[in-house]
């Protein structure tokens, strides 16, 4: 098995760790293969091994990896889309942030994870992936997302106007600081934050979320996600935010935006322990209340 490994720069504090995931590699006998950004973030503060192969784009990573391992919290498993994109290879995450939905394996697990991933206890969670398309082209081949697409005012500007429509159906116009267009993955995320409900990972659907809208009996509406969205922005400001995960660019009010299903997916490789729900009662807290148990 080749194992890629993707990070980014770390606080100290984790260092051992980091330490810890290449010398249980090393006591397997595989050999890492290692982002060059990561390794040279590493340089001079852990032990590598001599012979560590790099990889710098996605097309070097499909022809050296086997399973992307990721060091770090959400946000840095969501980073490395930009490798797997639909390659196919499969992705973990270890733990290093604070919540930690999509890398949910903790700091002290990291020996018992690596040897169920190295003898293939585990299975593959298939999800979705969100596409966004504009007459300009944004975000040019990583026009991506596994949790959200995202129209947001920018920090100086007053409130949006966003019409939506549902193949060509107008469904409402959102007086609102932005809308959130979330997976089933990303339904835990900002969207959940925003008030949007948690979705089953298998539920072929997607969520439109208002963010701070000013209609106070605007909701946010699940629809199957074979549909096509498409949006257009009315606003004082001349420029607007759209996101795709945590890449974020600055559009022209003029610019036209749908979005609909990828035509890939994303495999989260999830331990034979694991579980959707008991991952949703850990983070969330759920059954906190003693007389659960």
């Amino acid at each position: 098995m080749r194992i890629a490994i993707y990070g980014r720069d770390f606080n100290d504090s984790v260092l051992p760790y980091v330490q810890e995931v290449f010398d249980h590699l090393k006591n397997h006998g595989i050999q890492p293969v290692l982002h060059h950004k990561f390794k040279n973030s590493l340089h001079g503060k852990i032990k590598i091994p001599a012979h560590t192969i790099i990889f710098h784009n996605h097309e070097e990573l499909k022809q050296t990896a086997d399973v992307l391992l990721s060091l770090g919290g959400d946000g840095t498993l969501l980073d490395t889309l930009s490798l797997i994109r639909n390659s196919g290879i499969p992705v973990i995450g270890i733990n290093f942030g604070r919540l930690g939905f999509l890398a949910s394996i903790n700091k002290g697990e990291i020996e018992s994870a690596l040897k169920a991933l190295i003898h293939g206890d585990y299975t593959l969670d298939e999800r979705s992936l969100l596409r966004l398309e504009s007459d300009n082209n944004l975000f040019g081949e990583e026009n991506f997302a596994l949790n959200d697409i995202t129209i947001h005012r920018r920090d100086n500007s007053a409130m949006m106007i966003i019409h939506a429509s549902m193949n060509g159906e107008f469904i409402n116009s959102y007086w609102a600081d932005g809308l959130i267009i979330a997976t089933p993955t990303g339904s835990t995320a900002y969207s959940l934050s925003c008030g949007g409900p948690i979705i089953y990972p298998d539920s072929e659907s997607v969520v439109i979320t208002p963010i701070a809208p000013h209609n106070l009996n605007v909701r946010p509406v699940i629809i199957p996600d074979d549909n096509i969205l498409s949006f257009e922005v009315e606003a004082r400001e001349s420029k607007f935010l759209v996101s795709c995960d945590s890449r974020t660019v600055t559009v022209e009010r003029s610019v036209k935006i749908s979005i609909k299903k990828a035509d890939f997916c994303v495999n989260l490789i999830r331990l034979n322990n694991e579980t959707y729900l008991n991952t949703l009662r850990n983070k969330l807290l759920w059954g906190i209340d003693t007389r659960n148990y």
